[in-house]
Formats: C-alpha cells, structure tokens, sequence
C-alpha cells in the first residue's frame, strides 16, 4: 500500500508538469475535472495514453489481481447518479409515492420485559456472530488480510463474498433454534445408540442426552409392543398391576431383545444404570393409566424374566461381576426383613438444618463431617421420619443335589431381595434367580487371607419358585425339560400303546436283572399319586414310599443309585452319615446379622422329589423317629432357639435296609427280622422283601446277564458280542479318506449304543426321563366309577390276616396306599381318570407286598386266599 501511494504522487507530479496537455471539449474549453464526461473520457482512454490522469486508487493489472468493488459495480450498472438527470429523482411520481397499506403494521405492540429483550439481544447477538464466521470462514481471526503475497511482493487483497446475508438468508431460523441446544443434552436416534463413543457400556450410559434417548425407547416399548394379534403387552401388564396395587412390573428379556436390541444389550452389560432408568419410565407409563399411583406406591420396580442365558453356581466368574445373571439352585438359609437405608437425610444439632437426602451405598456408611448451613462440623443425627427405607433380606441358594459333580462340595451364593422380593422363597424350595452380579466387601474375609479379596452376592432382580405361584395360576413354575409339540405328541402316542406300563416296568433300571416287584415299586413311586388338600384343613400325601428289604449282593443300593440320576430331583442319604438334623432341618447364628436362622436339610432339599436313604437299618432310633412327621404329613416342625415354624418336605421316600443278622430268616415274620418299628413300616406303602435264594437255573440266567452287560457296557468295545462269538465290524468301514471312515464308524457305534439300549430298555432312559417328569407335572388322574366293595372287602381281609398271622399290622394308611398307587398306573398311562384296571393292579401290589413278608409257614396260605385278587390283572395294560 505505501508502494502504491508513492506511484500515484508521481503520476500526479507528472500531470502537473505536463499541464500544457489537456483534454479538450466539445466547444474547445477545459472541462473541470469532476464532470461526468471527464470521468468517462478518463476511464476509456488507453493506459498510457499522453495527458492521461493515472487511476488514483493507482491499480493495475500489473499492480493488484482483483479491481476496486465500487468501479465494478457502476461499470455493471452503466447508471450515473450525479448529472444532469439528477433532478429528475425528486420529482412527483404519484404511482411509487405511496405506501402499500398492506404490508403496513399499525397495531400496537406489547412492550418487551427486560428479560425478554436480554434474551432476544443475545441470540441476535449470536446469529451475527454465526453469520459473521459462515461469511469469513476463510479470513483470519482478527477479519484483516493475511500475509499472502503476489509475484511482485505485494500483499494479495482477498475476495469476498457480496451476498454473504443472502446466502444464508434461508439458514437464520435453524441457526436460531440451535443457539438454546446443548451437545450433551440433544437426544440420539435408536441406531446412533450402539455406537458407543466413551470407554465403557457404563459411562455410555450414564451421559444425559443417551440417558434420554433410552428411556425415550424404553418408554415407547413399554407402550407400543404388541403380541402377534397386536394386544398391547404391557399395557394390560400396567392395568393389571394397578388393580392389584402392586409395585412390581415384569418385561420379558425376550420381547425387548426383539424390538430394540441395543438396549438388551445394554440392560445385560451394564443392568444397574438400565433398571434406574427403567423403574423412572414404568412410573411414567404407569401414571399415564393411574395419575396418582405415585401416592400408592413411590417407585415401579421393573422384573426381568426370560433371560436367556442360564448359569451354574460353579461356573460364575469375574468377567460375570456387574452384568446380569440367571441361576438355579436350593433355598438353603434365610434371614429376617429388615430395613435398609436408601436415602437418607441428617440434622445438624446447632443450626436446625435438614441435609440430604443421601443415596446410601452397600458397602460403607453415609457419614457427613460439614454442614452447609452453618459452617460447623456436626454433631449430626439422622432424620427417621424423611430417611427413606426399603426392605432387605438375605438368603443363601445352593446348588441343587442332582446337579453337583461326584466329588464336589455344592457351592452356594449369597442373594439380597429388596423391596417386594422378601419372603418370597422358602428353605427348601427350588428357585430361579435372575440379578446383578456384584462384588461386595468383607473384612473378615481381607483378614483372614492377607490380600484384598472380594465376596460375591448376587442382588435379585426377580425370583420365580419351581412349583409357580399359588395365588397366581398363571404363573408356571421352572420346567427342569422343556417339552416342545412333537415330544408332547410322543408321550401322547407311547401312552397310547397297549403294554405301556410293562415297558416302563421293564425299562426301569435295565441293567439289574430280574426284581420285577422292585421295580413295579420304583415306577409308582416316581410317577406318585395326587395330593389331596381337604378345604385347606386336612392334606393328604400323594407321594409313594418304598421300603428294599433284603439280603446282601441283590442290587438294593444299585436301584437306588439309578433312581437318583432318573429323577428331576433327589437326594441321596445314608443312615450311617445323616443324623436327625441332617434330614430335617438345623437352627444356626447366622454370621453378619447374629441371629438364629434355619438351615433346610435332606427332606427339605427333596421337596417335590426323592429322598433315598441307604443303610436304613443303620440310623439311630430318635434318628429315625424324626422323620416319621416328614413320611406322612410331609412337614418338619421345629421349635429351637425361639424359632417356632413349620417347613415343607413333599418327597417320597425310597428306604433301604438290611436284616438283622445280615441275612432274611424265612422263617420269621417281617418284625422279627428288621429292627423296625411298627410306626414306620406302617408309613411305608410298599415293602420289598428280597431274598437271595439258591436256584441253579436263575443263577446260570442271572450269570449270563451280569457277562452281558459287561460286554456290552465296555468303554472300548469295537466288537458285537452275539451269542457268544466276536464279529469284528472294521471290515464294513468303507471310504476312500479317512474322515468318511471315521464319520461312519462313530455313526456305527451310536447305532450299535441304541440297539443295545433297545435290547435291555424298550423305552429309551432320556424319553423315560422326561415321560415321568411330564406325567408328574400335567397329568392329575381323578377316581371316577371305582368297585369301593372290593377296595373295602381287600382291606378288611388284610386286617384280618394281619391279626392272625402276627405280621406288621395293616392300617388305614394302607388303604390310601391303593389309592394312590392306582393313580400312579393312571399316571404311566397320561390318563385323566382311574380304571378299572389300574385298581386292580393297586390290590395286586399291596397284597404282593403283604403276602412277600410273612413267613414261609403261612405264606402259601395267604397266596391261595387272596388269588381273587391277584391272579388275571395284566389282560389290558
């Protein structure tokens, strides 16, 4: 610039020496300088033409790159403002001198508040300053020239736009409405959701604007989802927990994961940050139903069910601490309800003032040192009436029996129910927990190991009982199979065949050889009967105990060994290594809150299955009298230590004893040859008499079956033992590479595992499973159109044989004992009603049972008197 003031002081100093040579007009006088034709004359001579003024900006084409903005313009329009014409402008014009009444506004306007005019000053102040930088993005801060130069060394002037207003004229109301939003609060779409832009799920979640956006979602699933006849799901699950004044709302995993998968994702990672959130949007669609449930019911409390991912005991792992899990087990321990702080509020004794509220942590105390009214340190009290507390109890889940590794202690976990999840499980009942893995401290458990180790608890989010909810039918209890259509039609049509019930006999322990009457004893007392409760006064049992009585070496133990792996649920005891406290129930302090609690015991971990107890002969006498109230009414009592309570134990019993003298004395009746009371033998419904007899054809058979099965059950067995010869099968393998050779040879032996399977159990040992689970939990058979004479005639005959015989009396237990083993056939058959057939096969039974343990002397004579009853009853099934 200072180049170019230089040049245009020298082209005038030039002009001024050359004054001789002027422009002439029209009439040969000097025209004045600032005359219009001056100017023109000026701008359409040539550069360097003689008497030629220079440009007084001094720019060239040389000199600068861009003309001046003002030339250009007029030279565009070719419009003179300053002339002759000049006048005409001011005249009277009356079709532009008026103003369109229209577009005239002569309405009085409010005058704005200070605030508002502050408002609005600054978002315009802010549109300027947004148009300002939209129209010199590319100026510098300070809006002045860069340092760019030309290739003469001179500073480039930058082009800018004209029309900067006119370009982002359409852009002032969103540029407006942007000034008030705040990145961290703008709501996300669903799919921006899942792109996570912070380290972890949970500081994710925690940001506002994504903490919007999923209760948004949340919200609108709770309110739009629909089942496949498009019925709102939870908006009759919402009207429902209103009429029922509940607090509790259950989601179904399952349905979530469906509509909005992200947000399972989340509610699985990070289950904590989500269920807050989902409590607050149940509120809020509960409210939209009922506006003043708020006054009932504080908070909604949001139950996940369906998870589908279930975990052991065992298998729980610390990649598993914060997320949400899904276990099983037994109740085992229980605490009392207390009350647990939540929030909680302080008074500061000097000035008055109430602080808080708190949220109170699990793991440490809330303690305050600083009042922010007074400045003082305390003393501080807690406020009882604002503090806000909620219900805490602590149960204990163990592993169920079946499910433990051989070898293995069970392992168990602590579980805290809060709010409406206390009481809702029982020392032994079997439960489904779905909570928050968490971590917990322990000092004690810090002292005790040296190094900074953590206790694990699992906080319940929902608990759901095996045997369901009585007060809500609808509720199912956990299914140990999970039966789908086709199964269901195949118990339907294996029901339906003609010998159904000898091939579940026969397929009951395939591999002990013969025991037919033990096994006809096995069979009903895993279907069992149906419990009975008279008006709720007066229950009777439907379970089926069983009594092996019997000499050494004849498969006592083996049958109740397969008993338990065939059941959904047993427990297996000895007499030697139970004690009464062991089968019922145990009173022990409990370690943290130091009070007396109840510990379930074998009878109790049975309940809704089988309790078999070996060695029976062996137990102590007030050992065995302590479950005499669990055999009939399947309840244990206890009043120890203040605790004065009554627990279930629903299991069938399956005993098994040895004689005194180690061998069965024919010879002597049933009492004589067990030490046995009377009380007992009269619970069980049927006794086993087995005896070890010389019989030189049974034994060859017996011999025969035992090789058999060796044979057939070796590990690394690759030849078929037919009828005593070995035909090796490699030579059948054929295949040119070795990985179809292996395929098919691995297809053989499951093909040879079946057949063999076939061979010794007509009905398949995983099909057989679930047959008796299903028939256990589906099938209810009512007595309808029974032969009462005869049932009534049988049981005074037993009395009166009893009596004269001087064996084990009969009593009227004995006669609920045909009963029930008439609905156990009913049961093997899936049949809603007792035939006939299944009475009479009951009378058998009992009177087998009955004639089986008296002694030889009279044994024959029982046999001939009650051949009405027995002889002719497997025409049918």
């Amino acid at each position: 610039m200072v180049e170019n003031r230089r040049r245009r002081r020298n082209a005038e100093d030039d002009g001024d020496r050359d004054g001789d040579v002027v422009s002439s007009g029209e009439e040969g006088g000097a025209m004045p300088p600032s005359s219009p034709q001056h100017r023109a004359n000026m701008r359409s001579s040539p550069i360097g033409s003689p008497g030629e003024m220079v440009n007084p900006e001094g720019e060239d084409d040389e000199l600068s790159d861009v003309p001046d903005i003002d030339d250009a313009e007029e030279q565009m329009d070719e419009v003179d403002l300053v002339g002759d014409d000049m006048y005409r402008d001011y005249a009277v014009d009356p079709e532009k001198d008026r103003y369109d009444a229209g577009q005239v506004d002569d309405s009085e306007q409010r005058e704005l508040s200070l605030s508002e005019r502050r408002r609005i000053d600054s978002q315009l102040n802010e549109r300027d300053r947004l148009l300002k930088n939209a129209a010199y993005m590319d100026d510098d801060e300070g809006g002045g020239e860069d340092d760019r130069l030309d290739a003469m060394g001179l500073p480039v002037q930058r082009r800018r736009r004209r029309r900067q207003y006119e370009d982002l004229e359409h852009s002032d109301e969103d540029l407006l409405s942007d000034l008030d939003i705040d990145p961290m609060m703008e709501e996300l779409t669903l799919e921006s959701l899942s792109n996570v832009k912070a380290n972890s799920y949970s500081e994710w979640i925690t940001q506002p604007n994504v903490s919007r956006t999923i209760a948004r979602e949340l919200k609108s699933f709770l309110l739009e989802y629909t089942d496949e006849t498009g019925r709102s799901v939870y908006g009759a699950r919402i009207r429902t927990l209103g009429e029922m004044n509940s607090e509790a709302l259950e989601v179904n995993y399952r349905h979530l994961a469906e509509s909005k998968a992200i947000l399972a994702l989340f509610l699985a990672k990070c289950p904590e940050e989500m269920l807050k959130i989902f409590d607050l949007v149940a509120m809020e669609a509960t409210e939209l139903h009922y506006p003043d449930y708020a006054r009932i019911h504080s908070e909604i409390h949001v139950r996940i069910s369906d998870f589908p991912t279930i975990h052991n005991l065992r298998e729980l792992r610390e990649n598993n601490l914060g997320s949400l899990v899904r276990v099983t087990g037994v109740v085992t321990r229980r605490t009392g309800v207390f009350p647990q702080l939540k929030y909680v509020k302080f008074n500061c004794l000097k000035c008055g003032a109430i602080l808080g509220p708190f949220f109170q942590d699990s793991n440490e105390e809330i303690r305050i040192s600083f009042c922010t009214n007074c400045r003082s340190k305390g003393p501080f009290t807690v406020n009882g009436e604002k503090t806000v507390y909620r219900n805490y109890q602590r149960v204990t889940l163990q592993e169920a029996p079946g499910t433990v590794p051989a070898g293995r202690l069970p392992r168990h976990r602590e579980v805290i129910l809060l709010s409406e999840l206390v009481d809702v499980a029982k020392p032994g009942e079997e439960v489904e927990v779905t909570g928050v893995y968490k971590n917990n401290y322990d000092g004690g458990l810090n002292a005790k190991n040296g190094f900074p180790v953590f206790a694990t608890i699992i906080e319940a989010n929902s608990v759901k009982r095996r045997e369901g909810n009585l007060s809500n039918p609808d509720e199912e209890g956990l299914d140990v199979f999970g039966w789908t259509e086709e199964e269901e039609r195949e118990f339907r049509k294996l029901s339906r065949d003609r010998g159904v019930i000898d091939k579940i006999i026969s397929s009951i322990a395939p591999s002990i050889y013969g025991h037919r009457d033990i096994k006809v004893a096995i069979a009903c007392s895993l279907f069992g009967g149906v419990p009975k409760n008279i008006n709720g006064k007066h229950s009777i049992r439907g379970d089926i105990n069983v009594l092996l009585l019997g000499d050494p070496g004849t498969a006592k133990s083996q049958i109740l060994k397969y008993v338990e792996k065939t059941a959904h649920r047993a427990v297996f005891a000895t007499g030697q290594g139970a004690s009464a406290v062991g089968l019922t129930a145990s009173v022990r302090k409990d370690p943290i809150t130091r009070e007396w609690t109840l510990e379930g015991g074998a009878l109790v971990l049975a309940d809704k299955g089988v309790c078999l107890i070996d060695e029976f002969d062996k137990m102590n006498d007030q050992d065995r009298t302590s479950i005499h109230e669990a055999m009939e009414q399947q309840s244990i009592s206890i009043s120890k230590a203040g605790i004065v309570t009554t627990l279930q134990a629903r299991c069938s019993i399956i005993a098994a004893a040895n004689p005194n003298g180690g061998r069965y004395n024919s010879t002597l009746p049933l009492a004589q040859n067990v030490g046995l009371t009377e009380p007992i033998l009269s619970r069980f419904d049927i006794l086993c008499v087995v005896r070890d007899l010389v019989d030189e054809e049974a034994d060859e058979r017996l011999a025969t079956f035992v090789v058999d099965s060796h044979f057939r059950s070796h590990p690394e067995n690759d030849v078929d033992y037919i009828n005593g010869e070995a035909e090796n099968t490699a030579e059948n393998v054929t295949g040119e590479d070795g990985q179809a050779s292996a395929v098919s040879a691995r297809q053989r032996k499951q093909q040879r595992q079946r057949k063999k399977e076939e061979e010794i159990s007509p009905i398949p040992q995983e099909l057989l499973m679930k047959y008796i689970h299903y028939a256990r939990t589906k099938v209810h058979p009512k007595l309808h159109q029974m032969d009462m004479d005869k049932v009534s005639k049988v049981y005074a005959d037993l009395r009166r044989e009893s009596i004269s015989t001087g064996s084990f009396p009969i009593t009227v237990r004995h006669l609920e004992s045909i009963l029930r083993i008439a609905e156990a056939f009913a049961k093997m058959r899936l049949s809603e009603f007792v035939s006939s057939w299944d009475l009479d096969r009951a009378i058998k039974v009992v009177v087998d049972s009955f004639v089986d343990a008296q002694k030889i002397s009279v044994r024959r004579q029982l046999h001939r008197s009650f051949a009405i009853y027995t002889m002719g009853q497997n025409s049918r099934y």
